[in-house]
C-alpha cells in the first residue's frame, strides 16, 4: 500500500490527531441506537435493567410492547430494576416508596401509599425511544433534548447489495429473518472490541480454533492489503456509515499462508469466502459466517469506559417453522458452542488483554501501528466524522 507505512509507523500521537473525536469517546457515542435486550429476555409484565454509556435504563414490557425509562426513581434514587414492581398495565412502580410512573412519558401517576400527594402529575422520569425487531429490543440513548431520533436502520450495518456471488446475507430488520445469539458483559473499552472485530491482522489468535478444524476451513495467518481501496469507506446518505474489508477482491487482499521464519503455515483445505465491515456507532457484520448464507452481527455496546456489552448474533432467512427449528438445532449444538463461544472466546481474551495497555499506559498515544492496521485507521477516521455526541461519565467530579 502506498501510504500506510509513512502514515502509521511510530509517531502515534500525531496520527491520533487525525481521528481525535474517536479517541475522546471513552464512554461511547451518544445519540445513537443500541441493542438493549433480546426479546425473549423480557416477558410480558416484567422489567429488566441495563446500562448503556453510563445511562441506567429499565426496559418494561406491558401489553406486549417494550418501553424504556430511566432506571432511577426521582424520590431517593434507587434503581427500579433492583426489585421490579409492575402492578398495572402502562406503569412501573418503585419498590421502595411506591412512586409509580407512566410508561409513555414517565409522568408520576400515583404513589402507592399516598395517592393524593401534591407531587403527582408534576414530576416524571426520563423515557427513551425504543423499537423491537426480529427478536432484539433497541433503545436510542443520548441527550434528552436531542429531538426526533434518526431511523434505526441508520445505526445498523447496511443492507448488502454488492455480494460478489449474488447471494446477499439477511439484514437485521428484514422480514422473515430468524435470529439467535448471546450477549455478555466484558472488561475492555468498546473501541478495542470493535477494532478487534475488523482487524485483518488478528487471525493468528484463531489459528487453533476447533471450528476451523471441524470444517477443514482454510484460514490464513493474515491478509495483507495491496491497495488503498482494500478497505472501502461506505457513507450512505441518511443511512449507515462504515468501512468494509473487501476480502472478496483478490486484487486487493493477499492472504499470508506461511511464514518460514517462525515455521508456521495455515491449516485447512477448504477455502471459504467471507467479508467483514464495521459500522457507526459500533456494530460488525461478517457475511457468510460462520457458514455460507449466514451472517454474524456483533455489537460492542459501551457500558462505561472500561466495560462493554458484547452481542453475538447469527441471522438467517427462515420462511417456515420447520426452517427455524432446523436452524435452532444447528445453532444450539454447533454454532453457539463452537463459533460464538469457542471461536469468539479467542477474541474476548485478546480484547481484555489489550485493555491494560490502553488503561495504564495511555495506549492511544503509545501504540505503534503498522501496515496491516490500515483498516483500523480507516474505521477510526470514519467514526470520528459521524458521531452525534459523546457519552460522559455520570460520576460527579471529586475535589
Amino acid at each position: 500500500m502506498s501510504s500506510s507505512t509513512s502514515a502509521h509507523s511510530g509517531g502515534s500521537s500525531a496520527v491520533t490527531r487525525q481521528y481525535a473525536p474517536y479517541v475522546e469517546a471513552d464512554w461511547g457515542y451518544a445519540n445513537h441506537w443500541y441493542p438493549a435486550l433480546f426479546s425473549h429476555e423480557l416477558e410480558d409484565g416484567s422489567a429488566k435493567g441495563i446500562t448503556i454509556g453510563g445511562h441506567d435504563i429499565v426496559i418494561r414490557r406491558s401489553a406486549g410492547k417494550a418501553y424504556a425509562l430511566s432506571d432511577r426513581c426521582i424520590h431517593r434514587g434507587v434503581k427500579l430494576s433492583a426489585k421490579p414492581m409492575c402492578l398495572s398495565e402502562g406503569t412501573i412502580t418503585c419498590w421502595y416508596h411506591g412512586f409509580t410512573y407512566g410508561l409513555d412519558d414517565g409522568t408520576l401517576t400515583t404513589i402507592v401509599g399516598n395517592p393524593d400527594d401534591s407531587l403527582i402529575g408534576r414530576a416524571k422520569i426520563r423515557t427513551y425511544p425504543s423499537e423491537e425487531h426480529n427478536g432484539i429490543i433497541y433503545v436510542f440513548v443520548g441527550d434528552e433534548d436531542f429531538g426526533t431520533p434518526p431511523p434505526l436502520e441508520s445505526d445498523l450495518p447496511m443492507r448488502v447489495n454488492n455480494d460478489p456471488n449474488d447471494n446477499p446475507v439477511a439484514h437485521l430488520l428484514e422480514e422473515g429473518v430468524h435470529i439467535r445469539g448471546i450477549r455478555r458483559t466484558l472488561v475492555g473499552n468498546w473501541r478495542l472490541a470493535a477494532e478487534n472485530g475488523l482487524d485483518p491482522g488478528h487471525l493468528l489468535v484463531h489459528w487453533d480454533n476447533t471450528i476451523l478444524l471441524a470444517l477443514n476451513r482454510a484460514l490464513p495467518l493474515g491478509v495483507n492489503a495491496v491497495a488503498d481501496s482494500a478497505t472501502e469507506e461506505i457513507d450512505i446518505p441518511d443511512g449507515p456509515k462504515g468501512v468494509m474489508n473487501r476480502y472478496d477482491r483478490p486484487d486487493l487482499y493477499q492472504p499470508v499462508l506461511e511464514n518460514p521464519k517462525v515455521n508456521m503455515e495455515a491449516r485447512g483445505g477448504e477455502q471459504h469466502y467471507f467479508r467483514t465491515s464495521l459500522w457507526v456507532p459500533g456494530s460488525l457484520m461478517v457475511e457468510h459466517w460462520p457458514l455460507t448464507d449466514q451472517v454474524q452481527y456483533e455489537f460492542y455496546v459501551p457500558i462505561d469506559d472500561h466495560h462493554h456489552m458484547y452481542w453475538e448474533v447469527i441471522a438467517v432467512r427462515a420462511s417456515s417453522q420447520e426452517e427455524r427449528d432446523k436452524f435452532d438445532f444447528q445453532y444450539e449444538n454447533f454454532l453457539q458452542p463452537l463459533a460464538l463461544e469457542g471461536f469468539n472466546d479467542s477474541d474476548v481474551f485478546a480484547r481484555e488483554a489489550t485493555e491494560e495497555h490502553y488503561t495504564r499506559f495511555d495506549g492511544w498515544n503509545n501504540e505503534v501501528l503498522c501496515d496491516m492496521d490500515y483498516s483500523i485507521v480507516a474505521w477510526r477516521k470514519m467514526a470520528a466524522r459521524h458521531l452525534r455526541g459523546f457519552f460522559e461519565s455520570p460520576y460527579q467530579d471529586e475535589d
